[in-house]
């Protein structure tokens, strides 16, 4: 695949932003941040949530729930935004002295995702009144049928993109619902219960409730760090609302005050909270909850969250570290799987498909969202990754459960929402988001599938699409590659999603190199030009074996490395190209 390094377009509108260094200032400029009110991310500046469509319905529900003493059910999902989700909402409800507030979250290898009949049959059994759904329940058409026929209140609060049917529930909370006036339509499953609780607090407090009913009223600043934690793994964009709720909780974090199950996961990953950055949240903390999803179930999960206490938060913990760990061994097994697949693959010409589909019968269903972002990430182009959705070998018609990522440019939801229309027996279910989706379709279909899907990446891209292109925001000088300016430069996010960390790019001279673990590149670089010197290291790889030229130019970026009490400035490499 060919990788391409490009400068970032900086308009002609470019000017620098008063009381900040103007490298950083041409950084947010590029990102469409031209003024200092748009870098003020304290929580009065969050968005009300009054423009909620549902909301006032939403809160009807839940303060009769607390003044009638009914019992509530959470249901959740089985990744992270899920866990967090969930947990948000069971603190909050009993802190604002709910009578009776449990949660069930669906094993996705017995019920799958979301509201289904069977999930809502099994909250039967624990007789509620009331069943609120968190990052999930916007296409669980049925299982509100269910609940309702039941005599169960369902209150929904979702973030994915409804279909062209929402379900009969009794209230709806969803930015991305029609006619929801809310502007942050980028809200995580968590942002939008965070909401909710916000609302319902409200609500509790200008009826007294709380001096009625002698309870403390919860402080919701509490509940950031999880809010955050959910927003940067579910990878939903950060736009200036999500970045609010972000940074303070990354700043309640650094300071200690997050609840015992974050710190304990954190000890796990080796990470100082007083040090913590957005992307340890998606790589360090945010795998280690999907790893009882994935694996197991994500109860254990949201009893480390849950947790009161550090000994039992570490006991989860470890058990969590653990299945990471096995998680990893999987993954590795299938990436080799999937590799060897794809070379086998007939193409025609040598081409490769534009959108891959890629099953083998014994791969693991909980994995199949990591090698499809494997995959794609390799090849960058929309990938889909199938695995048997039960091990029963005697089932007539087997299902499969597809999980989906896509590249810039494709809106896989719509991609599959076409391939639905034109095809209806090809797809059992799905749903999802612009780059990631997930969905279930009978064996029999799947080569036909894999061909419509096909077709459809080739009408909605072109050649140059399927070219990898590495943004970079130009040249560092020599004068701002230090400690102080790459600190400046950690602290200045939350950088995620659609708000990308600052990568730059130069020519360095080679001064020397060795190879880690047979995968891992480690340089000292000579920035051309200068005597200064940096470490640099690139994770797997691609010039393994190779050949690296003299000179070389480099996508980087800048970030500190503490060695036995010493910090020094070090090159996180993404792409080296030679440079002539």
């Amino acid at each position: 695949m060919k990788k391409t390094i490009l400068r970032r377009d900086l308009k002609s509108t470019t000017a620098p932003i008063a009381t900040i260094p103007l490298f950083l200032s041409r950084i947010y400029n590029s990102r469409g941040v031209f003024n200092a009110e748009d870098l003020e991310l304290n929580l009065s500046k969050l968005l009300d949530s009054s423009q909620l469509l549902g909301i006032d319905a939403a809160v009807k529900l839940l303060v009769d729930a607390l003044q009638h003493k009914q019992k509530i059910i959470i249901v959740g999902d089985f990744d992270c935004d899920g866990a967090t989700s969930t947990t948000l909402a069971v603190h909050a409800l009993r802190a604002m002295g709910a009578f009776d507030c449990q949660y069930l979250v669906p094993n996705r290898f017995e019920f799958g995702y979301g509201l289904t009949p069977e999930i809502v049959d099994l909250a039967a059994t624990m007789q509620p009144d009331l069943i609120v759904t968190v990052d999930n329940g916007i296409s669980s058409i049925e299982g509100v049928n269910r609940a309702k026929a039941l005599g169960i209140k369902v209150l929904v609060t979702d973030h994915h993109l409804p279909g062209d049917q929402v379900p009969d529930a009794d209230a709806i909370v969803n930015p991305n619902q029609n006619l929801c006036g809310f502007l942050s339509k980028n809200a995580a499953g968590v942002g939008v219960i965070f909401y909710v609780m916000s609302a319902l607090r409200s609500a509790l407090r200008k009826i007294a409730w709380f001096e009625k009913n002698n309870i403390m009223m919860p402080n919701l600043g509490d509940y950031l760090d999880l809010v955050a934690l959910g927003t940067v793994a579910d990878l939903v964009p950060l736009d200036k609302n999500n970045r609010i709720l972000v940074e303070q909780g990354l700043k309640r974090i650094r300071a200690g005050r997050c609840r015992p199950g974050i710190k304990a996961i954190l000890a796990t990953a080796q990470r100082k909270p007083e040090n913590i950055r957005a992307s340890d949240m998606g790589f360090a903390i945010g795998p280690r909850l999907n790893a009882a999803g994935r694996l197991d179930d994500m109860s254990l999960g949201i009893e480390c969250l849950l947790s009161e206490d550090e000994y039992s938060a570490n006991q989860f913990a470890q058990r969590l570290d653990q299945l990471n760990q096995d998680r990893k061994s999987i993954e590795a097994d299938m990436k080799m799987d999937a590799d060897l697949k794809l070379q086998e693959m007939d193409f025609g010409e040598g081409e490769m498909a534009w959108g891959l589909c890629l099953y083998e019968a014994h791969w693991h269903q909980g994995v199949i969202g990591i090698l499809a972002s494997r995959v794609k990430e390799k090849f960058n182009r929309p990938v889909i990754v199938f695995a048997p959705a039960d091990d029963d070998p005697s089932i007539e018609n087997p299902e499969l459960k597809g999980s989906a990522r896509s590249i810039s440019g494709f809106h896989m939801r719509d991609a599959l929402d076409i391939i639905a229309k034109r095809h209806p027996a090809y797809l059992s279910k799905f749903g999802g988001h612009a780059m990631a989706a997930g969905m279930t379709i009978e064996k029999k279909h799947l080569k036909e599938f894999t061909q419509a899907f096909d077709t459809v990446v080739r009408e909605q891209l072109s050649a140059e699409d399927l070219e990898a292109t590495l943004l970079s925001d130009g040249v560092l000088s020599e004068n701002d590659l230090t400690i102080e300016c790459v600190n400046m430069l950690e602290l200045a996010g939350p950088w995620g999603q659609q708000f990308p960390e600052p990568r730059f790019d130069d020519t360095f001279e080679l001064v020397q190199q060795r190879v880690l673990k047979e995968k891992h590149l480690k340089l000292v670089l000579a920035k051309q030009g200068s005597t200064q010197m940096f470490d640099a290291i690139q994770f797997n790889s691609e010039w393994i074996g190779k050949s690296i030229p003299a000179r070389i130019r480099v996508a980087y970026r800048p970030n500190i490395n503490e060695f036995r009490g010493r910090k020094s400035v070090q090159l996180m490499i993404d792409h080296i190209e030679a440079f002539s």
